[in-house]
């Protein structure tokens, strides 16, 4: 009789390609605080965790031309259009007992001064006004981000800009963002990312900002 002894490694031994997507069912929530710490802060892979089952993603290194742009334009908004936020990165974000997210980039903007100072999340902090998704995005994602009430969620993914409103618990599919109701960016945050393959990002920034000055006057 053979017997099958389990081989248990640490997470941290795992050793991902970029571009990987790994799926673990049945991760409870002790389980998912204590790979958290393992895993540590200063990591190149995201998680999303929902209904048990823990994603780790690991972002194809091309991903990250994209986030960056498309956070530099939220930015660029933001500033154009007279309104202060906090931006807050890749940090994790957690509903106790439910849910975990890391997004690309984030953004507190109806609730920037209550997070002005903020260096660590407690439970009674609340979401970011936005979020942003690049690359890899699967349903125990959208899942987390919805547990944890996030307003608006941008998934960039395949050339395509597709933006998400929480509406009664639950995220539906719109082409306007609320936040720039004004500026059809689903159309254009695809051509400016586009655009700066070819002539580079600081160009294809300097195009969008001179764009955005007819949508900002219209408004």
């Amino acid at each position: 009789m053979i017997t099958i002894v389990p081989v248990v490694k640490p997470i941290s031994q795992i050793r991902l390609a970029p571009g990987s997507l790994v799926t673990i069912p049945n991760v409870g929530w002790g389980e998912f605080e204590s790979i958290l710490q393992e895993m540590g802060e200063k990591r190149i892979a995201r998680i999303a965790y929902s209904h048990n089952t823990l994603q780790i993603m690991v972002p194809l290194p091309e991903h990250e031309k994209p986030r960056d742009i498309i956070s530099d334009i939220v930015k660029l908004l933001l500033k154009k259009t007279g309104r202060r936020y906090e931006p807050f990165g890749s940090t994790t974000f957690k509903k106790k007992n439910k849910a975990g997210v890391e997004p690309d980039a984030c953004f507190y903007i109806q609730n920037y001064q209550k997070m002005i100072g903020c260096r660590r999340l407690t439970p009674d902090d609340p979401p970011p006004d936005l979020a942003i998704e690049t690359d890899v995005t699967s349903k125990t994602t959208l899942d987390a981000y919805e547990a944890i009430a996030v307003p608006e969620l941008w998934i960039y993914e395949y050339d395509k800009l597709s933006i998400y409103l929480l509406t009664e618990g639950s995220y539906i599919q719109t082409e306007i963002s609320p936040t720039f109701p004004n500026i059809p960016l689903t159309q254009i945050i695809p051509t400016v990312v586009a655009r700066s393959w070819q002539v580079g990002t600081v160009q294809a920034i300097e195009e969008f900002e001179e764009m955005m000055t007819q949508y900002i006057s219209e408004s």
